[in-house]
């Protein structure tokens, strides 16, 4: 335990843990998804009583906790919350917002527009207990910003702009203008906030404040960023994670006398050929012991310095473009003693915080100070939910979490997965594009997301059985998903259920357009991988990469345009331990593309010659349909027999589109009339570049 641990207190029995989230906050998606504020109080007269607290009607993001240091009870303080317990008001001027903000009364502030500071620099000495929040992305403070004094604490500030204090002199001495200065206070979290063009320091933390989480800041154009410190001892305890920092000079931050520094997830990033240029990155000083790990930095000089009486431990950064020194020694602490959290890999920080450091989307669109209306609920970009079975995250479900974002999101929502098996089914609808769900662990078999529905499996409401599509464990019909770093698994038993009717059990359904599928599992038995449509005339396009997809009887089915590239095919054993089946079935519609395997490999523990390529499935006896399947540049094992097309339902292979070009191993074969080979010609029309036509898929 650290030197000055005796003013940490236990946790409170019952009290939720704060934790530390990829890409988001504590509350990540708090901001981008809450409700509207409801009516707020009426402002305040001189020596009147503060409005009635409407803290049961207070939307999500007015409720939120602080994550890190910030959440540690300590000093008199269960973690951080802000003015939660208070009304909620809306300010539109200096003077309300300054009339809120140094109330002795708990507020929760929603700063609705662009406040001017008068006279410029000016900082409002904000008292404990607020939250001061900005409406979306309009709340900008000009000229001046925020002063928390000694013993304040409990203060909240986020979604905010606060910028343009600068005096036209860069090394400016004579105005001690920041964005935010702490002088003794506690409990602060500073939280997707862009802060820039100031006078002196965007974020000043001195004289002895502790207990302090900056997080998921843009922080920019400025010469001194974030100091810390001011004192001789060595006291403060401060959390600093998914910060963008770019185009700024020193104090990135500097860490003077800090008991307990952590940092991580930061992006430190000098942009070559501006007129800013970094003269140093991380600063451990005095007696700062620094944990610093899975940050990105780009082009800094000096990218992480100390003095010989300081400690720096690192792990897991990354360095790209840097020079000077790069320091580290000595021991330092282990964060966890005090709080929970989980870090992104160093790799991804630079575009997890271009996208998602800074304000966030609308909260609801508020009206004349004293009140607030409408009740929006747009995505913000790039917003993460999280999802725990352990309720370490936002959600202990997917499900859960798929239904908290809006309908018609216009931008990407990431749903982080933490490692665990998730025993439901999930359902992603058509209104619900530009969703991502991505599995946190170290492999794609950490997260699992299983269920065990067939099609001839009884609906609870008795309403029939649920069809083959219907088996589903994901079923995907939004425009625009992606997967990526889990398995998707349906384990029906057809040992244990051969008196049921309908074997086919799906594990993921796609009917949607521009699906990815990256580095995924996607394991059955009969009917494993349905790439479908949304309708015969709708266009749906899938790419499946970097993947495994098992199964034994038509796996891999279905009407979708579908590449299926640089992938492993595993071919299954049936319930009773025999070896036969078939990898594809489509079902294209005439004119499109059908299945592309390319790349890729075809194996398995079962016998050899027992297993076809694929069949023509013209559903529901629809001859208009063109089935298509190429296989090429693949490795097929044994296991292909040496005819690898057959026909299906009284419907012939030969009358659709079934091909192969260039495969090799024991399974590949020489052209025939019973194995059609593509001409070199054939396969340039048939290439993995213009399978998807005018869509090329990336990962985000």
């Amino acid at each position: 335990m650290s030197e000055h641990s005796s003013k940490i207190r236990p946790r409170p029995a019952g009290r939720p843990l704060a934790i530390a989230l990829p890409l988001a906050l504590t509350s990540a998606a708090i901001l981008a998804y809450g409700a509207a504020p409801g009516t707020a109080a009426p402002a305040p007269t001189a020596g009147s009583p503060a409005a009635a607290p409407t803290a049961a009607a207070a939307p999500a993001w007015a409720t939120a906790t602080a994550d890190g240091f910030a959440s540690v009870d300590a000093l008199g303080q269960d973690g951080t919350y802000g003015g939660r317990d208070g009304a909620i008001v809306t300010v539109r001027t200096q003077a309300e917002l300054e009339r809120y903000a140094t109330a002795a009364e708990p507020y929760v502030i929603v700063v609705a527009g662009t406040i001017t500071m008068n006279p410029v620099g000016k900082e409002i000495k904000v008292a404990s207990d607020k939250t001061i929040v900005g409406s979306g992305t309009s709340g900008h403070i000009v000229g001046g910003g925020f002063f928390l004094g000694q013993g304040v604490h409990n203060v909240i500030i986020r979604n905010l702009t606060i910028r343009d204090a600068y005096q036209g002199v860069w090394n400016d001495k004579d105005h001690d203008f920041d964005a935010v200065q702490m002088d003794g206070a506690h409990h602060v979290w500073i939280d997707h906030n862009d802060l820039r063009n100031m006078a002196d320091g965007l974020i000043d933390v001195r004289k002895d404040s502790t207990y302090v989480t900056v997080s998921w800041n843009e922080m920019s154009h400025n010469n001194k960023t974030f100091g810390i410190g001011w004192t001789e001892n060595v006291l403060t305890d401060i959390t600093i994670h998914h910060n963008w920092i770019r185009e700024t000079e020193q104090r990135n931050p500097s860490t003077d006398n800090c008991a307990h520094a952590h940092l991580y997830n930061n992006f430190l990033e000098d942009v070559a050929g501006t007129d800013i240029t970094s003269s140093y990155g991380n600063y451990s000083r005095g007696g700062t012991r620094m944990v610093l790990e899975n940050s990105y930095f780009q082009g800094f000089k000096n990218p992480v310095i100390k003095d010989a009486t300081a400690t720096v431990v690192q792990r897991g950064n990354i360095f790209s473009g840097t020079s000077g020194r790069n320091e580290s020694g000595g021991t330092a602490f282990d964060p966890r003693t005090y709080y929970a959290y989980t870090p992104d890999a160093a790799a991804n920080v630079p575009s997890l915080l271009k996208s998602g450091a800074g304000p966030r989307g609308s909260i609801g669109t508020t009206a004349a100070a004293g009140t607030t209306t409408g009740t929006s609920t747009r995505a913000a970009a790039a917003t993460t939910l999280t999802v725990a079975k352990d309720g370490t995250g936002q959600y202990t479900t997917v499900q859960a979490a798929v239904n908290a974002v809006p309908a018609n999101n216009p931008s990407r929502v990431l749903i982080s997965v933490k490692p665990g098996t998730y025993r439901e089914t999930v359902q992603v609808p058509s209104n619900k594009p530009h969703i991502t769900v991505q599995g946190t662990g170290g492999s794609r078999k950490d997260t699992v997301i299983v269920f065990n529905n067939a099609a001839g499996t009884a609906k609870p409401d008795g309403s029939g059985t649920y069809g083959t599509s219907g088996s589903a464990t994901v079923a995907v019909q939004a425009d625009d998903f992606q997967a990526r770093n889990l398995t998707i698994a349906n384990d029906f038993d057809e040992r244990a259920n051969q008196s049921l009717a309908g074997h086919q059990a799906v594990a993921l359904r796609t009917a949607a357009d521009k699906v990815l599928l990256d580095g995924v599992i996607v394991e059955g038995d009969q009917d494993t991988l349905l790439l479908d449509t949304a309708a015969k005339e709708r266009l749906g396009r899938v790419k499946v990469t970097n993947s495994y997809v098992v199964g034994n009887v038509d796996f891999i089915f279905g009407r979708a345009t579908a590449l299926i590239d640089r992938s492993v095919i595993t071919l299954k054993k049936r319930w009773d331990g025999s070896s036969a089946g078939y990898v594809t079935a489509p079902s294209t519609a005439a004119g499109r593309n059908g299945i592309l395997i390319a790349n890729s490999t075809v194996n398995g523990d079962v016998a050899d010659r027992t297993f076809h390529l694929g069949r023509p499935w013209h559903a529901g006896g629809d001859a208009s349909l063109d089935p298509q399947t190429t296989v090429r540049n693949t490795t097929l094992s044994a296991a292909v027999r040496t005819a690898p097309w057959t026909d299906m339902s009284g419907f012939s292979w030969k009358d659709d589109r079934f091909a192969e070009y260039r495969n090799t191993g024991p399974g590949a074969g020489s052209a025939s009339s019973d194995r059609p080979h593509l001409t070199d010609a054939q396969a340039t029309a048939q290439a993995v570049d213009t399978w998807l036509g005018d869509w090329t898929p990336t990962t985000s």
